[in-house]
């Protein structure tokens, strides 16, 4: 999760890679308001931290890198921080302005995928990814 949203991070702020895969991440601070990590101020007390923090409000930067990017999310995660419309909602932000992107969700998968079919379906994805 936090791998996640820091290679998002990184791929918006900078030219470190040239594609990026995330997994069951947190990409839009503003729907964690009352903390995150170990920010411990509000959305309303540190409003520049959260934007600054947030992948999501990036969406534009990221399609203009044109830097591929794949999330995959179990469909049950239950975390409050990483719940499966964090990466809903920055894949149709990312596609909305012509990202290169791809969202798979796993069914009946938590935060971390348990099931022998969806691992292989992660590692099935990842390397075609790459390809």
């Amino acid at each position: 999760s936090y791998g996640a949203y820091m290679t998002a991070h990184l791929l918006a702020h900078t030219d470190l890679f040239r594609a990026g895969i995330c997994r069951s991440g947190a990409y839009n601070r503003t729907l964690t308001p009352f903390g995150f990590q170990s920010e411990e101020r509000t959305y309303w007390e540190a409003t520049d931290t959260y934007t600054k923090m947030s992948p999501f409000l990036y969406a534009k930067q990221l399609a203009e890198k044109k830097a591929p990017l794949l999330l995959i999310h179990g469909e049950e995660d239950p975390n409050s921080g990483t719940f499966p419309m964090q990466s809903e909602r920055f894949f149709q932000a990312l596609k909305g302005h012509g990202a290169t992107a791809k969202l798979v969700l796993l069914p009946k998968e938590r935060h971390g995928y348990v099931a022998r079919e969806s691992i292989l379906h992660v590692l099935h994805e990842q390397e075609a990814w790459l390809d």
